[in-house]
């Protein structure tokens, strides 16, 4: 199992969640009550997964794609250490991952 801690945007709320190693994060958040859309259903054609990963977890991630940046590029209050929930797949390397959401997201259609 990997612990993955999510905190509101306002910083006022945490949840710790335990996920089996090979869960894709943006649905573990879901299945917590996290507010994040995953409007594409994870295929990389919107910004509605986007989290803050908090900076000493940050250098444990995989980089980020190309196609990821693209995205990124394109979030809501994105931040240097933001990326795609979609994109990260839990393991042991990440457990304790920290993440917050962000103040703000649209999704590709200006909704918000």
């Amino acid at each position: 199992m990997t612990r993955v801690v999510f905190i509101s945007a306002d910083g006022q709320q945490l949840q710790e969640v335990d996920a089996p190693a090979g869960s894709v994060l943006l649905e573990v958040a879901q299945a917590a009550g996290q507010p994040l859309e995953g409007t594409c259903e994870g295929q990389m054609a919107c910004s509605t997964c986007h989290v803050i990963v908090d900076a000493a977890d940050f250098p444990k991630l995989p980089q980020a794609s190309e196609e990821e940046e693209d995205m990124l590029d394109l979030a809501a209050a994105a931040t240097r250490t933001s990326r795609l929930s979609c994109q990260i797949v839990l393991d042991a390397a990440l457990d304790s991952l920290t993440v917050r959401m962000p103040g703000e997201s649209y999704n590709m259609q200006g909704v918000r």
